[in-house]
């Protein structure tokens, strides 16, 4: 006779994964509706039945171990799975719906061509892209997430940083051939730039790296797309100040960086949510599956 599996206290257990996920010991007792004693006593429960020391514990603070990141590594996909049979079992079963806001650049280079992936994992999570004006805006309201270009995301929403850029300058290889790679201040005032709305600052890093502050160019256009800004450069436009992994991405041998210099870009992609959404299951299948996607 096989003897009988003991299974881990599951209130213990879902406190240490609601902590993980949220982040915060407060936020995981707020959203269990328990207080933060409680929800350490249940925490401290787990490692006893574990024998392993999930979290360190110093001013009212709670750090993950590395013990309990492989622990959380080990239990999280059963758990997933378990919740997939329990779905697959349920007269209620039915497509899991996330609505996310996402920049169409980011969009065509970096999401999609990774979707396949996601929807072999999760064959009933399916996506609404909404690709509008001021997503962080309306996270929590009309998006469930997004994934934003910011130089730092609201306190208040639950964050993921999904790179670090470099900036450059951006232009057709026609445009290089007549200006040269290195183009004198003087040149460069003769000149159209083009700067995306969502990326203002970065012109302003670019210029003093470069020792221009001082640069007064001819005009400078705004886009609200960068895919537009990379196609009206390499038609011969102007110069557009974009992220590196941008032109890598689209490559495209109609366009070629001036200065060969790298430049600390401001801003950087991120994933934002509220934190009660991670308890949605869409919400939290996605964010998962994209923290260890490395896009």
């Amino acid at each position: 006779m096989v003897g009988r599996r003991i299974l881990p206290p599951l209130r213990a257990l879902e406190a240490f994964m609601r902590t993980v996920r949220l982040g915060s010991a407060k936020a995981a007792a707020t959203e269990l509706g328990l207080s933060p004693s409680a929800l350490s006593r249940r925490i401290t429960n787990l490692e006893e039945f574990t024998g392993r020391k999930l979290f360190t514990r110093a001013s009212q603070s709670m750090a993950l171990t590395d013990e309990g990141r492989a622990f959380f590594a080990a239990v999280s996909p059963h758990l997933d799975a378990l919740a997939e049979a329990v779905g697959s079992q349920s007269d209620n079963l039915g497509l899991l719906r996330l609505r996310l806001g996402v920049l169409p650049l980011f969009g065509s280079q970096r999401l999609f061509p990774r979707l396949p992936e996601l929807r072999k994992l999760h064959p009933r999570l399916h996506i609404d892209i909404d690709t509008g004006p001021h997503l962080d805006e309306r996270v929590g309201d009309t998006l469930d997430a997004a994934i934003i270009l910011t130089q730092k995301p609201d306190s208040s929403l639950h964050s993921v940083r999904l790179d670090h850029n470099t900036v450059h300058a951006i232009c057709s290889t026609t445009l290089v051939e007549q200006i040269g790679a290195n183009p004198s201040l003087e040149t460069l005032n003769g000149q159209t730039f083009m700067i995306h709305n969502e990326l203002p600052e970065s012109f302003t890093a670019w210029k003093e790296t470069l020792g221009m502050t001082e640069l007064d160019p001819l005009a400078i256009d705004h886009y609200d797309s960068g895919q537009l800004i990379l196609e009206a450069a390499a038609q011969g436009l102007g110069i557009a100040i974009m992220h590196d992994d941008h032109m890598a991405r689209a490559a495209d041998n109609r366009l070629a960086k001036l200065f060969d210099i790298e430049v600390k870009s401001p801003y950087s992609y991120c994933f934002i949510c509220r934190p009660k959404a991670l308890e949605l299951r869409p919400v939290r299948l996605f964010h998962d599956w994209l923290v260890g996607a490395d896009l």
